[in-house]
């Protein structure tokens, strides 16, 4: 059977079960758009290329399947830089196609030429330049083997013209041969018992549990874990949703904006399970007085993060879903602890707070928006700032793949886009992207791909006319020398409206329930616009380079 490079990508995405690809079209990838005219796959056309990217990027992390993403050469594969960026930091499996010049015209300044794979080399888990069309399949298999395996993350194929055009003898590629790839996914038998005498003789652990938990997807053994041994839990922002938000055990969020119980608890432990987490600056503080008295478990399938910022006395490299299972079946159960219910008292004493009076707090629309969704199917996403803590706050995320946000990166402008890839993978869900007034309008382009594709994706808007947690430090660490902060914005309604959206302005606490209840009734993609207090801040706060008891609010 003769077929083009363009028939085949298309037909080595089915056999992947790709069903969705977010992009751009453009001049050397018109033979796979041509390909994609008939095929049955659903191509959403976003507004610009790293609208595409973070679609794929939320496609990915609602679903755990690897987002697939397609731009043309030169600027259409540079503008996925930041998209592929963030989805490295976060280790969200994606693969990326980009169109390439003709391999004749290769390193000759062509129209709209880039080199792409150099300058995603360190952004993405592996690249590839397709040169021959011979060697298509396979590299399309590869690619989404390495994106899927061990630690997840994006792998980018980059496609000649020429190569897409090309029409060869198609031929099924062979079993995966990657000498030098082998990702370790059953720990030591050796670093498990080690892991487990740790446990054992802790008399007052803690479980610091991150992102891999939810990819993973090890949340039942984490809950196991911590009811066997009855340890206080306490999550990274991209580990939200892999322990139940509301659980007893869970002390909230760690780090520069946890909570004052489970930055206690860290700084008092005398052994930290942390479990698929890569102790990030944003987590522990000032680094040499992080749980400084405690032995540190460290179970993560990259090998490369063990001791990469703590010292780690007992790794266990593998899956943490497998782990945990090893895990469980070696340590004792453990009965009420005193240090357990100092945990909680620290819980009870320093709950998140807020004074909620004068005008409108953000943290009482995220609050109203957890109330009335409770009973709901919901997806939450954020754009990066203030917004972002809060919703991590304010909201109870009780299974994984419900909090899906920028952590590493901290890109703004990603959230919104990132919802219409998740909305796109879960039709029958309220999909719910908590914005700030900056970083929406850092993609606010894509307002048209939700319309144009009917996903009813709700957008609201915090919006206090600030980039508010540079406001934030300004206010706390430069005078109030609100330096190039303050923000002149658009009439967020009108502009929904001009998109063919619905926009809702909110301003007073009387109309928040009603307006969040006409929003989630619509089957429209809804821009709530919430006039909110200028200047409240999120509370507690480490400042940078503090140690983590030292908190502010």
């Amino acid at each position: 059977m003769k077929l083009s490079g363009a028939e085949i990508l298309v037909k080595c995405l089915k056999e992947h079960g790709v069903d969705t690809i977010f992009g751009y079209p453009g001049g050397v990838v018109l033979p796979i758009y041509d390909a994609l005219y008939d095929a049955d796959i659903r191509h959403i056309l976003t507004r610009h290329e790293q609208g595409a990217v973070h679609a794929a990027d939320g496609y990915a992390r609602a679903t755990g399947k690897a987002g697939v993403c397609l731009a043309t050469s030169g600027p259409g594969a540079t503008n996925l830089v930041t998209g592929l960026t963030n989805a490295y930091m976060d280790s969200i499996p994606m693969v990326a196609f980009t169109g390439q010049v003709a391999t004749a015209l290769l390193g000759r300044d062509s129209f709209q030429e880039a080199d792409i794979t150099g300058i995603t080399m360190p952004i993405t888990k592996h690249n590839y330049l397709v040169k021959d069309v011979s060697e298509l399949a396979r590299t399309i298999k590869e690619a989404f083997y390495i994106a899927n395996t061990g630690r997840p993350g994006p792998v980018l194929v980059d496609l000649p013209r020429d190569v897409s055009a090309g029409i060869i003898e198609y031929q099924a590629p062979g079993p995966i041969n990657l000498p030098g790839y082998n990702p370790i996914i059953e720990p030591f038998e050796e670093q498990v018992v080690l892991a487990a005498n740790a446990v054992n003789e802790s008399v007052r652990p803690i479980i610091y549990a991150g992102g891999g938990v939810v990819s993973s997807g090890a949340h039942e053994e984490l809950l196991a874990l911590a009811e066997k041994i009855k340890a206080p839990v306490t999550n990274t922002l991209m580990g939200l949703g892999g322990f139940p938000g509301e659980h007893p055990q869970f002390l909230g969020m760690l780090g520069m904006h946890g909570t004052k119980a489970a930055n206690f608890a860290m700084c008092e432990t005398d052994l930290v399970i942390a479990v698929g987490a890569r102790f990030d600056d944003r987590v522990t503080g000032k680094l040499d007085d992080f749980a400084k008295d405690a032995k540190i478990i460290h179970i993560d399938i990259d090998p490369a993060e063990i001791g990469k910022n703590v010292g780690t006395h007992f790794p266990v490299i593998g899956d943490v879903k497998i782990a945990l299972q090893r895990l469980l079946e070696r340590i004792e159960e453990k009965s009420l602890t005193e240090w357990l219910a100092k945990c909680m008292t620290w819980k009870r004493e320093y709950p998140l707070a807020f004074f909620n009076e004068g005008g409108l707090k953000p943290q009482s629309i995220i609050s109203e928006i957890n109330r009335l969704t409770l009973d709901k199917k919901v997806r939450i996403t954020t754009e990066v700032g203030q917004h972002q803590m809060w919703a991590a706050h304010y909201y109870n995320y009780n299974y994984p793949r419900t909090f899906i946000s920028s952590g590493g990166l901290g890109t703004m402008g990603y959230g919104f886009p990132a919802a219409l890839g998740v909305q796109a993978a879960c039709p029958d869900e309220l999909v719910i992207d908590i914005s700030g007034d900056g970083s929406f309008q850092m993609n606010i382009q894509e307002l048209a791909t939700a319309v144009n594709y009917e996903l009813p994706v709700k957008v609201a808007i915090l919006n206090n006319g600030y980039l508010g947690m540079v406001r934030q430090w300004q206010e706390l660490f430069y005078d109030k020398r609100y330096s190039y902060t303050e923000l002149k914005n658009p009439d967020f309604v009108k502009i929904a409206e001009a998109y063919g959206a619905v926009g809702i302005r909110v301003t007073t606490r009387d109309e928040v329930a009603p307006a969040l209840e006409e929003a989630f009734a619509i089957n429209k993609p809804v821009v709530l616009d919430f006039v909110t207090e200028r200047e409240e801040n999120v509370y507690p706060m480490v400042p940078p380079g503090c140690e983590l008891k030292n908190m502010l609010g």
